[in-house]
């Protein structure tokens, strides 16, 4: 199977997620998606990010009604900080019948050359790619053979703004997945 590596904090994931996700598993060549949640860095200030695990709870909770959509919580037993080319390697490991490619936004791609090996990461994997909203001049990766840009749709949401509202008091119940909005209500969580 070819796996679709969707990496994130999702603090929380929302709609805008699902559909980008969703939009990868059904109109290009990948069979599934991974949501990899990515763990809080011990190096950083908290903020709002809550909990590894209730972050990943939500992540299930959002794609529990989707076959091709899946939670990954790979990165929770790896080495922090960590950096996506080891998670690549240690996946590849774990899952050698599977093939694995990373899905990631137009402005994550013209800063791919400040991560560490990314020569390693465009010469093994496959990279697709989504648009933003923004124009970005000439990605010196653009032509690479290991990138496709997907005419996937624009989404505006983000999970900071979902935050900040939901502690303005706030109704953002249409941005979330029904059980992620149930889960974040249950809790309190970022009020």
């Amino acid at each position: 199977m070819k796996i679709g590596l969707y990496f994130g904090s999702f603090n929380p994931i929302h709609i805008g997620h699902l559909v980008i996700a969703n939009h990868f598993a059904e109109f290009s060549d990948l069979d599934q998606v991974w949501f990899v949640v990515t763990p809080h860095n011990p190096l950083k200030k908290k903020s709002s990010l809550l909990d590894d695990y209730q972050r990943l709870e939500m992540v299930y909770r959002a794609t529990k009604d989707y076959i091709k959509l899946e939670p990954c919580n790979i990165e929770f037993s790896l080495p922090q900080p960590n950096y996506t080319v080891n998670t690549l390697v240690h996946l590849q490991e774990k899952h050698p019948e599977h093939e694995f490619a990373l899905i990631m936004g137009q402005d994550n791609l013209n800063s791919l050359h400040k991560w560490k090996n990314y020569e390693v990461i465009l010469e093994n994997y496959h990279l697709y790619v989504y648009p933003r909203k923004y124009k970005f001049s000439g990605s010196p990766f653009d032509a690479h053979n290991h990138i496709q840009l997907i005419n996937a749709p624009l989404m505006e949401i983000s999970s900071t703004f979902i935050r900040q509202s939901i502690k303005n008091g706030k109704n953002v119940k249409p941005m979330l997945p029904d059980h992620v909005w149930d889960y974040l209500d249950e809790m309190n969580f970022y009020k």
